[in-house]
């Protein structure tokens, strides 16, 4: 796996920031009921097995979220995520989510999220590894 050379590396990631802000930027010219507000979201996930890491990924995320109602609420949000395993080099892949929340209840809420990443920095559907989250959270 060839190593991605810093300043490519930085120059990716200021297309992938511009291009979100200005995706923001017309959500909030476009949206009267909506305000989006641009966010940067840095998340690692890692795993354990028998006390030992096996793996994780960073996400290096810039994205924006913006309520479409009283209730309703989304947000969208994508950039690096950075590849660990055990043993092995560590290697960048893309990878963004989209997800929404809605308020049933004062107390009662549901939400839902689609992320995806790529394998070998390919975009095609086929290649694509999805996974998606559903829940309900009840605030006391």
């Amino acid at each position: 796996m060839q190593e991605i050379p810093c300043t490519i590396y930085i120059t990716i990631m200021i297309s992938i920031i511009s291009k979100v802000a200005a995706v923001a930027s017309v959500s909030c010219l476009t949206a009267s009921s909506a305000l989006a507000a641009p966010y940067v979201n840095i998340e690692n996930n890692s795993g354990f097995y028998d006390n030992e890491f096996g793996g994780g990924s960073t996400d290096l995320h810039v994205g924006f979220e913006a309520s479409l109602s009283d209730s309703v609420g989304f947000y969208v949000q994508g950039g690096p995520q950075i590849q660990h395993v055990k043993d092995a080099d560590s290697q960048t892949e893309y990878s963004g989510k989209v997800g929404a929340s809605v308020a049933i209840t004062d107390h009662l809420g549901a939400y839902g999220e689609v992320a995806a990443v790529t394998n070998d920095k390919d975009f095609s559907p086929e290649t694509l590894n999805v996974g998606t989250k559903l829940g309900v959270k009840y605030t006391f």
